[in-house]
């Protein structure tokens, strides 16, 4: 046993098993949080003990988060180093090269990855690390050396913006670790090119997890006009451009991400078939109404309005009452796609939530296709958190 780590005990009603079969967090109230305990400094590593004091991993714990330990290895005689880390990222790239012909993905998914609380998405030769869990924040500049050294890219820059670093007792910041940033980066993704702001967009710069359900989105676009509302750098609307829609109008509350998407557009070649109106999205829904517009394909792709646990009815409130206002807005036989983030929010949850707002809204439905997070966001079956999109496709009538 590595003998300098201080050892963390589970309390003796706590169940073990979860954690030797791949769960990998601790919270607060099942570990034995004794003074030694509060003491440890965030983002350091500990051996894990069951009750019986039997070893069961080595832990990162953070006393100042409602999760104070997270699995970093099954193995106690572990030492994290920078080599131990190269290994977790050759195993994801491994992974993502075979599933992807050009180097624009996420790289690392948290938990799911091996690497607890980071997020690493990669834009070709640049790449943005999220340390969202103490411990990567106390070995970013390993994590980003590490980075490099697998991956070759030159670029790294360090987004620690966020609620989850909020919880984990983070403050936020911002820096580029290595190489420059010269303006927002051209993404290729399912024949639609996006533009990604790495330094000032939201999360990362753009959300790689939505390719498959863009990809199913085209295959209703063809000739159709698309409204993408809660679009971000046009998401959806892009993606339809590409398969041939004939119009894309995106609405979203951010004139910059807008800005991204007719940038996107022109790129393409099909900034006269985009248009954009920013502001808030209900207000915007309302005002389509009123002015009776309709559209083929109507996709909304909201933030997290479910976040937690505590937030789930209002969430899911939320959630049909962008149904409700979509729905009309879909021409008959058209096409509404609704999707949620909100890992607290499950599937059927958001499916029945869903389909009371287009009741609501006076259509009748079928759902024709349910999607998730594409693949280079593998989930962690033991970890309902890392399985949280959802995206519904329904055919309208009436």
């Amino acid at each position: 046993m590595t003998a300098d780590l201080p050892i963390i005990r589970l309390r003796p009603k706590s169940k073990p098993q979860a954690i030797r079969h791949g769960f990998p967090w601790v919270f607060e109230d099942e570990l034995v949080t004794d003074r030694r305990t509060r003491a440890i400094a965030p983002g350091s590593f500990a051996i894990l003990e069951d009750a019986e004091r039997r070893p069961m991993g080595l832990v990162t714990v953070n006393p100042n988060s409602k999760i104070i330990a997270r699995m970093m290895d099954p193995d106690p005689e572990v030492h994290i180093t920078r080599d131990w880390i190269a290994l977790r990222l050759k195993r994801a790239l491994e992974m993502r090269s075979r599933l992807f012909d050009q180097p624009f993905y996420r790289l690392i998914h948290a938990e799911a990855d091996g690497l607890p609380g980071v997020i690493i998405d990669r834009f070709g030769d640049a790449a943005v690390i999220q340390p969202n869990a103490a411990w990567a924040e106390r070995m970013i500049e390993d994590l980003a050396a590490a980075l490099r050294d697998v991956t070759g890219v030159s670029t790294v820059i360090l987004n620690g913006q966020g609620r989850v670093r909020g919880l984990e007792g983070l403050t936020e910041r911002m820096e580029v670790l290595s190489g420059a940033v010269d303006g927002p980066i051209e993404v290729p993704m399912n024949g639609a090119t996006y533009l990604a702001d790495l330094t000032q967009g939201q999360k990362t710069g753009l959300f790689y997890d939505q390719r498959p359900n863009h990809a199913f989105g085209q295959r209703l676009a063809k000739g159709a006009r698309v409204l993408d509302v809660f679009s971000h750098v046009g998401g959806f609307g892009l993606a339809a451009l590409a398969a041939g829609a004939v119009s894309a109008t995106c609405v979203d509350g951010s004139a910059a991400a807008l800005e991204l998407a007719r940038g996107g557009a022109k790129a393409m070649g099909a900034e006269d078939r985009l248009t954009t109106r920013q502001g808030d999205a209900f207000d915007q829904m309302e005002a389509l109404l009123e002015e009776g517009a309709q559209f083929d394909v109507v996709i909304c792709d909201p933030p997290a309005f479910a976040p937690s646990k505590q937030a789930l009815e209002k969430g899911l409130r939320a959630y049909e009452r962008v149904a409700k206002m979509a729905a009309p807005l879909v021409a008959p036989g058209g096409y509404l796609g609704l999707c949620s983030c909100s890992h607290a929010a499950d599937l059927t949850a958001f499916r029945n939530a869903s389909a009371r707002g287009i009741g609501r809204g006076g259509r009748r439905m079928q759902l024709l296709h349910s999607g998730q997070a594409g693949p280079d966001h593998p989930t962690l079956p033991q970890l309902a958190e890392t399985g949280y999109l959802k995206a519904l496709f329904f055919r309208l009538d009436g």
